[in-house]
């Protein structure tokens, strides 16, 4: 596999959540981290320093096959940055109702979770979570 520097780590999420030093990144972040939780159904776990990861699989891509979460955020200064493997496309019906977002590298950046449609955010998660987690399971 090859080498990359953000990796499953068993350092612990509720420790990094509550670390968080601004209250609002802080609670909107335990917020994003319980409705990815019941979207999956999975417990989270960190995925280098700052990133909440949630299950996992094996990725081959540009920097060839690494262990990679499925769906998973990290709170920035700047937003909420959530990753769904597998791009946003897809799923362009459900982004479109989201509410207030930018977009980029197939990654969301959502300034605030109060300023999104948390419901369809929910179903954007569990949507990207099972399509993923099907391709992952695929035989090789």
């Amino acid at each position: 596999m090859a080498e990359i520097k953000t990796q499953r780590t068993k350092a612990s999420v509720t420790a990094f959540l509550a670390s968080l030093p601004d209250p609002d990144q802080r609670k909107d972040a335990k917020r994003l981290a319980s409705l990815m939780r019941r979207a999956t159904g999975k417990v989270p776990s960190m995925w280098g320093t700052s990133i909440v990861g949630y299950g996992s699989t094996t990725y081959t891509g540009r920097s060839g096959t690494v262990d990679w979460f499925l769906v998973g955020f990290a709170p920035r200064k700047a937003a909420l940055t959530v990753y769904l493997m597998g791009g946003l496309s897809a799923h362009a019906d459900l982004v479109k109702r989201l509410g207030r977002y930018r977009t980029g590298g197939g990654c969301l950046y959502l300034p605030s979770l109060e300023e999104v449609d948390q419901a369809v955010l929910s179903r954007l998660i569990a949507k990207s979570y099972k399509s993923n987690f099907q391709i992952s399971q695929r035989p090789a």
